[in-house]
């Protein structure tokens, strides 16, 4: 089903970082290559954590670091540091939905200015050095509005565009538009991912026998949730519920010692970084098995309650 195409994991800003890589990737696999959260600037600079987490020897799963940018010159800066770190490929998001992003005419905002827009794609072909991709929305406001960028992506030096269905506007709400993807799929000249509720294998294998000229499938929450699901779609095998439950609990201790490792604030800074995960983790975990994972306010009593929750 998946033979010939290929499996991303997407970014989730604060979620997917560098310690949920390489756990996922020792652990499960499954998937070629991780898409890193974007890397952008603040007031002129970098924040040092995105370039940490960025960083090749922080990484031991395949990755595509991520840029964000509005303009040129911006995103230039960008691309020449990460650049410095070794990379020779990078992904130009013009797709994360949050509206303190969009607000600025970044992410899916960029959309709706065609002028920006055309700006990047200058960068990405005067940089000869770097193989670009995309990933993006059909729009900000309407499911219309990558036709008015279409001729000049088709135009673009560009590796492959991952298409998530949805507008910006949407941000995750309602379902990701397989009509306007098909749509964008037979009027792009390079390869299309899909991008979108992804949550089974099932759903991956609708996506693929609705579209077979897509070169592949990305998948974040649904990957979120459940972590074997890339390793699932790409063998068309599972096992059974305890191994993925005594597995998850491997990746969490992983992911769990390596921030323990690296960060300096204490337990309520180590709680704030593991417990986002379970508001996606395990969605079949019993209600209460699940609130006492999310209101553990010290470490030992949510390592209990982790174990708990996976082991039974």
């Amino acid at each position: 089903m998946m033979e010939g195409k290929m499996i991303y994991a997407a970014p989730l800003q604060g979620l997917t970082e560098a310690a949920w890589r390489n756990a996922h990737y020792a652990v499960f696999g499954g998937a070629d290559e991780y898409v890193t959260p974007f890397v952008r600037l603040e007031k002129g600079t970098f924040r040092n954590k995105e370039v940490r987490e960025t960083a090749p020897e922080n990484n031991s799963a395949p990755v595509i670091p991520q840029l964000m940018a509005s303009s040129a010159a911006e995103m230039e800066q960008i691309v020449d540091r990460l650049a410095e770190l070794g990379y020779t490929r990078m992904d130009v998001n013009m797709g994360c939905p949050f509206p303190l992003i969009t607000a600025k005419g970044k992410g899916a905002g960029i959309l709706k200015h065609p002028d920006r827009v055309a700006e990047l794609c200058g960068v990405i072909n005067r940089r000869q050095d770097i193989a670009f991709s995309i990933k993006m929305r059909t729009g900000m406001e309407s499911h219309d509005e990558w036709k008015d960028i279409i001729g000049m992506l088709n135009d673009t030096r560009l590796e492959m565009i991952t298409m998530h269905p949805r507008t910006g506007r949407q941000q995750y709400k309602g379902e990701a538009s397989r009509e306007a993807f098909g749509e964008f799929l037979a009027a792009c000249k390079h390869k299309v991912i899909y991008n979108g509720d992804i949550e089974t294998a099932g759903d991956a294998a609708a996506v693929m026998e609705m579209f077979p000229a897509a070169a592949g499938i990305m998948t974040g929450r649904g990957l979120m949730a459940r972590p074997w699901l890339a390793a699932e779609i790409r063998t068309g095998k599972c096992e059974d519920t305890a191994t993925l439950y005594r597995k998850t609990l491997q990746m969490h201790d992983m992911i769990y010692e390596t921030l323990e490792s690296s960060l300096q604030g204490g337990e309520g800074q180590l709680l704030s970084k593991v417990k986002p995960m379970w508001e996606y983790l395990l969605p079949d975990m019993e209600k209460k098995a699940r609130k006492a994972i999310l209101k553990s306010n010290r470490t030992d009593k949510y390592l209990e309650a982790v174990r708990r929750a996976c082991l039974g």
